[in-house]
């Protein structure tokens, strides 16, 4: 998880576009350009454009929509973060799907849309990722959680990690699991947002993940996190 990040319109957010239709990508591009915050710097009709395009451009937060002629935005999204780790990325997809958001978030996504959202929900939700925070709300985290109980979706972390983790790491993992937000763990365990922001950060990096829903995938298994009762 990234560091916040503020924008203006004299440092706006830099967005890159990915999408195969001309008229969404237009469209998507005049909704963003019209904020005084936001800056479309690119675009691509294809994967293959976007990996050469992109990383070029050095974007805060790329929009890519999953269905692609020439293959899918997932694998796009998932090099585009090999490249660049700082990146945002914000999954836009005409089909509500379960299976395409937890490949989308195991790529390293940081949100998930449908096409059919409304324009200034678009704009909050490039604003979210690309401040560093997560588009997904509770109830889809809590429904990914029950379907990924028992599921052999792979994660790459060390799982000997876990014992190492100190009681309060321990509770913070198990309240990512259970989908709560930074203010909501606060409130759970009497802790300021930021102290938990920066808990989160230092825990994903211990585990070796990118995203808090990965982490919450080891819970979901019923991985042993050792010191947590302590």
């Amino acid at each position: 998880m990234g560091e916040e990040r503020a924008f203006s319109a004299e440092s706006p957010i830099r967005v890159f576009l990915l999408d195969d239709h001309e008229v969404v990508r237009r469209g998507v591009r005049d909704l963003l350009d019209s904020e005084p915050d936001i800056a479309v710097v690119g675009e691509a009709e294809s994967g293959s454009q976007a990996l050469v395009r992109c990383p070029a451009l050095r974007p805060d937060a790329a929009v890519l929509d999953i269905r692609l002629s020439d293959g899918d935005g997932i694998t796009v999204c998932r090099e585009l973060r090999n490249r660049m780790p700082g990146l945002a990325c914000l999954m836009l997809t005409s089909f509500d799907d379960d299976d395409a958001l937890l490949d989308a978030i195991m790529a390293g996504a940081a949100g998930y849309v449908l096409k059919q959202i409304n324009g200034s929900d678009l704009v909050t939700a490039v604003r979210t990722v690309a401040s560093g925070e997560s588009m997904l709300d509770h109830a889809t985290t809590g429904r990914l959680m029950s379907r990924l109980r028992g599921s052999a979706e792979p994660v790459d972390a060390d799982p000997s990690v876990l014992g190492d983790l100190g009681p309060r790491e321990g509770l913070v993992l198990e309240l990512i699991g259970e989908g709560l937000t930074n203010r909501q763990i606060g409130k759970r365990l009497l802790l300021s947002e930021q102290t938990v922001k920066s808990a989160v950060s230092r825990l994903l990096a211990k585990l070796g993940v990118q995203r808090r829903v990965q982490a919450a995938v080891l819970v979901a298994r019923g991985s042993p996190v050792s010191n947590a009762d302590t």
